[in-house]
């Protein structure tokens, strides 16, 4: 009896890719949508690869190197997550823009990432000002008043009292009202 041509060990044991590895967009990606228990067992056979492996899991992924001082630790989680949103459908813009500003305070150097505030899309911020009530609808990608679309809070704080705001402040946006 032979082994399955499509046996992971066996992929493994050669050297080769796993095809639960593949980059979004290639011939080799599964199906979009892979059942749960597949997902899950493509991430349990992570913790088994070598630390080489990892990097070259992380390679086909990201077409880049892994950061320099990822530890092996987080190139799982890492690629976990990668797995499961392939699986999921992906991410969303909200979630694909934070991760870029992450990203770019990690290559500046930055050694700790203090979490900013993370609003929900559908929630709605309302401040008085000026004897009149101000109503700011966060969405998926930025926020919304008056009808138009803004990236900032700021932008809009700034243009309801014609001065530099802090936005998250302007509103009340604070980590010490989050936490109550």
């Amino acid at each position: 009896m032979t082994a399955p041509t499509d046996d992971m060990s066996a992929r493994r044991r050669s050297g080769g890719p796993s095809p639960g590895l593949a980059r979004r967009g290639h011939a080799k990606d599964g199906p979009r949508g892979a059942n749960s228990a597949e997902v899950d067992r493509q991430i349990a056979e992570l913790a088994d690869r070598s630390t080489d492996e990892l990097r070259i899991a992380w390679r086909q992924f990201h077409r880049a190197e892994p950061p320099q001082g990822l530890s092996r630790d987080l190139m799982i989680r890492g690629l976990a997550n990668q797995l499961q949103q392939r699986a999921a459908g992906g991410s969303g813009r909200a979630l694909q823009r934070r991760l870029q500003m992450l990203m770019g305070e990690f290559e500046k150097g930055a050694r700790s990432f203090r979490p900013g505030i993370v609003l929900k899309p559908g929630t709605s911020l309302v401040r008085q000002w000026g004897g009149h009530t101000h109503t700011v609808l966060v969405r998926e990608d930025g926020f919304e008043y008056d009808g138009q679309r803004y990236r900032s809070l700021s932008v809009i704080a700034e243009k309801i009292t014609g001065a530099h705001w802090s936005g998250p402040r302007f509103f009340g946006v604070s980590r010490r009202a989050r936490a109550s």
